[in-house]
């Protein structure tokens, strides 16, 4: 079982960055699809951006040129770059592993929130 912790949350203001990071328990080699999904209050988890071992990526249309997902199979982590926040990007933001179409693991989630 690979143990995902985030980290790299907080506050910031609209119009900022932050810089999400993910480390892996073991190596995420093997792992095909390393991926960031969000909730918000009240709404459905849904995917944020994804990335295969072989470097596509996938990105909802909502952060589509603003958020960079990267992976670093030496290091076992996965980074998410956020700019231009959004109030509507406030979330817990997962990290995530599995295949491309289903995470199998979950982190425990980090606390972004965008507000002035």
């Amino acid at each position: 079982q690979v143990e995902l912790v985030e980290s790299g949350g907080g506050l910031v203001q609209p119009g900022g960055s932050l810089r999400l990071s993910c480390a892996a328990s073991e190596s995420i080699s093997s792992i095909y699809t390393m991926g960031w999904y969000r909730q918000a209050p009240m709404k459905q988890r849904e995917l944020v951006a994804k990335i295969s071992s072989f470097g596509s990526t996938e990105y909802a249309d909502s952060v589509k040129g603003r958020f960079t997902i990267s992976r670093d199979s030496a290091k076992n982590m996965v980074d998410l770059q956020m700019n231009s926040l959004k109030p509507e990007d406030t979330a817990v933001y997962y990290c995530t592993g599995g295949n491309w179409w289903k995470p199998d693991y979950w982190g425990q989630g980090t606390q972004v929130t965008v507000s002035s």
